[in-house]
């Protein structure tokens, strides 16, 4: 898979994009992506709303498990918080611990800009039969 047109793909992704989040990185079975955190991302304590980290990173296992070209749909995904971020980005890194025809699970570690871990995000797919197609 061309990871390109997997970044390009994964573009179409309209909330992602809304709160502002970029894939800095695709590969077969990872993917790194980012946000930059601005007061619209701060829940009513003044810290990083916990949807946003969630959303970071739920899109960078997206990227990871769609990497391979085959539509990957989520499952079961769960998340634990750790701490409030430091800084003013997060960055999810999402790794492919296994993968068959059918299945396959990730582990994404989300970041703060002093590389404190902030949450880790654990998913596994069903990878259905049809490819992604690419416009």
């Amino acid at each position: 898979m061309e990871t390109n047109k997997i970044k390009e793909f994964l573009k179409k992704d309209r909330f992602a994009e809304f709160i502002g989040i970029e894939l800095v990185e695709v590969k077969p079975g990872y993917a790194l992506a980012k946000i930059e955190i601005t007061d619209k991302h701060l829940n009513a304590i003044n810290i990083v709303q916990g949807g946003v980290t969630f959303t970071l990173a739920d899109y960078a296992f997206a990227a990871a498990s769609n990497s391979h070209g085959k539509v990957a749909v989520g499952i079961n995904v769960n998340i634990s918080y750790f701490q409030s971020p430091k800084g003013k980005v997060l960055t999810a890194e999402a790794k492919e611990i296994s993968v068959n025809s059918k299945l396959a699970s990730y582990d994404v570690a989300v970041y703060d800009e002093e590389r404190n871990l902030v949450a880790q995000f654990n998913g596994m797919v069903y990878r259905k039969k049809e490819q992604i197609v690419f416009e």
